[in-house]
């Protein structure tokens, strides 16, 4: 039997939804969106923009974890940082593609109120794919995906394992449907801006219109349209990374609404779940943020070295794996003797705790919470 996916259904796509349904989680979440949005608005610089680059590397490190990608999110903090315009202590050098990532992130949330056109979904596609090909070869790029090219599938999964979630439209649609999605989404929505944004998620990966990329650039466009609901162009909370957390329950729920129908009820009381508990692990974001604040705030106190400040900076960046005082000293080009100095007068002060384990094996990290 030949499966009916909703863009073939007559009436597509005037998608439907039970607004009373809805309304409580709604009102629920637009509570809570509110309150974050309220502290934040009370940090000042530089924590709101130290809060923002935090929430922007983890946006573009989760997306693209979601199709499979592994970034270094050290090189996408630097790339969004010079961008910002904040100093972050440490300079790691990025690729031409997470350049990319970064420019199209911030014109989706710095530019949101600009007329999201064809133009513009072309340069963020280019972007994407700055060599003009993926893992497998070379794509289109820029441009809509080509008539008489196989069917679109919209798979997760590792290759040679993947799950068909369902086919897009054929290429020959896409021009058509395209112009219809992009006059929609820059129309004064007549629904609840965070009920647009879902909405402009889900038809935006339904059309899939473009070789590769379409769930990376359905998830900016609805961080587009939820920096719309927010009324600000500062990103302080990460849909992708509560997707990528929920990544199951996100393409069966695609799945399940490509096959039921045009009320889209069920889709929108995910998205707004979804939504609320990145609120919720936002919380965690600022506590974070707060807590890097506060030890900087010692540091700078102190009579601290240049060592001591780039090995700080470091821990607070995320260093990998565990950090001795070889790695302190090789850091700082210095001896080991001074380098166990330095460290010495980071514990005496507050920044940083001694591990367990003793002798030249003993690491060190920065102090869960800081006395006051």
């Amino acid at each position: 039997m030949k499966k009916t996916y909703i863009h073939l259904l007559k009436g597509w796509p005037g998608l439907r939804w039970d607004a009373a349904a809805l309304a409580e989680p709604l009102a629920a979440v637009r509570f809570e969106q509110g309150r974050l949005l309220g502290r934040m608005a009370t940090l000042g610089f530089p924590l709101d923009g130290e809060a923002e680059l935090t929430v922007l590397t983890e946006e573009l490190v989760r997306s693209s974890a979601i199709e499979g990608e592994r970034l270094d999110d050290r090189q996408v903090r630097s790339s969004l940082a010079r961008r910002l315009g904040l100093d972050t202590g440490s300079i790691v050098p990025s690729t031409d593609r997470i350049d990319g990532l970064a420019e199209l992130m911030l014109d989706a949330t710095r530019n949101f109120m600009k007329p999201l056109t064809t133009e513009r979904l072309f340069g963020w596609h280019a972007a994407l794919f700055p060599t003009g090909r993926n893992a497998f070869g070379r794509i289109t790029v820029g441009a809509w995906r080509k008539p008489g090219t196989a069917p679109m599938r919209v798979v997760s999964g590792p290759m040679g394992r993947e799950t068909v979630h369902f086919e897009a439209p054929d290429a020959r649609r896409v021009p058509q449907e395209m112009r219809a999605f992009l006059t929609w989404f820059d129309a004064s929505p007549v629904t609840d801006p965070i009920l647009h944004a879902g909405l402009a998620h889900f038809r935006f990966v339904t059309i899939h219109p473009f070789d590769d990329g379409n769930g990376r650039l359905a998830r900016a466009v609805a961080e587009m349209a939820l920096a719309r609901s927010d009324g600000s162009p500062q990103r302080f909370y990460s849909m992708s990374a509560q997707i990528e957390t929920e990544r199951r329950d996100y393409y069966d729920m695609l799945e399940k609404s490509q096959r039921g129908g045009l009320d889209v009820t069920p889709w929108l009381r995910w998205f707004i779940g979804c939504l609320a508990r990145a609120l919720d692990r936002a919380e965690t974001t600022l506590a974070t943020v707060l807590h890097k604040a506060r030890l900087m705030e010692i540091l700078n106190a102190l009579p601290a070295n240049p060592r001591q400040r780039k090995a700080v900076s470091r821990l607070l960046d995320g260093f990998e794996g565990p950090f001795t005082t070889s790695k302190y000293a090789k850091m700082n080009a210095c001896a080991t003797d001074t380098a166990l100095r330095d460290i010495n007068a980071l514990i005496a002060c507050g920044v940083l705790v001694r591990g367990p384990s003793g002798g030249r094996s003993t690491e060190y990290r920065l102090v869960n919470e800081v006395m006051h």
